[in-house]
């Protein structure tokens, strides 16, 4: 019983195969050579509907070179000078650390690492070119070694281009 099933299945198939070889999807040049139908595509004229443009109204907003960092930076100049002063360096080496650009939406002179366990008041310095600043320590949560994030105020004060990853030492106060 199993032979007369097979033997329609299979005849079926050979049908549906051969009535796939009728159906053409390509049209054909005078060469022989099959191509895309493009019969349906017309060229553009001037009453081709267009994609409108924007308005400038949106560019005057943000300006014309987009978003500035200055513009996200609410610390004052008085958060910054007393962030600047030089201090006395009784606070404990705390470690090394990379740091990237934190977010932006977060105000202040701060940075989120994973060698302290608690928020506390901190001083870093960069190591190349030795500019220190004083930092509230976040504790991120993540391993000592894992990397920071840098404020987006800390970054500006230091002067550093907010695509680095500045070496930091670290330090308690």
């Amino acid at each position: 019983m199993k032979i007369y099933l097979a033997i329609p299945i299979a005849f079926a198939a050979v049908l549906a195969l051969s009535a796939c070889q009728n159906i053409n999807f390509l049209s054909r040049s005078g060469d022989g050579a099959a191509r895309p139908d493009t019969d349906l595509a017309q060229p553009a004229g001037p009453d081709t509907p267009r994609p409108q443009t924007r308005p400038a109204s949106g560019i005057s907003r943000l300006g014309a070179g987009g978003l500035r960092p200055e513009t996200l930076d609410r610390t004052s100049a008085q958060e910054r000078a007393a962030a600047l002063a030089p201090g006395p360096a009784t606070g404990a080496a705390l470690g090394e650390t990379l740091a990237s650009l934190g977010s932006p939406a977060e105000p202040g002179l701060w940075l989120r690492t994973g060698l302290v366990g608690q928020t506390m008041p901190g001083r870093i310095v960069v190591q190349d070119g030795g500019a220190a600043l004083r930092v509230e320590l976040r504790p991120s949560g993540a391993a000592a070694g894992s990397g920071s994030q840098l404020s987006l105020a800390a970054f500006t004060t230091l002067g550093l281009p907010l695509t680095t990853l500045p070496r930091l030492q670290v330090f308690a106060e």
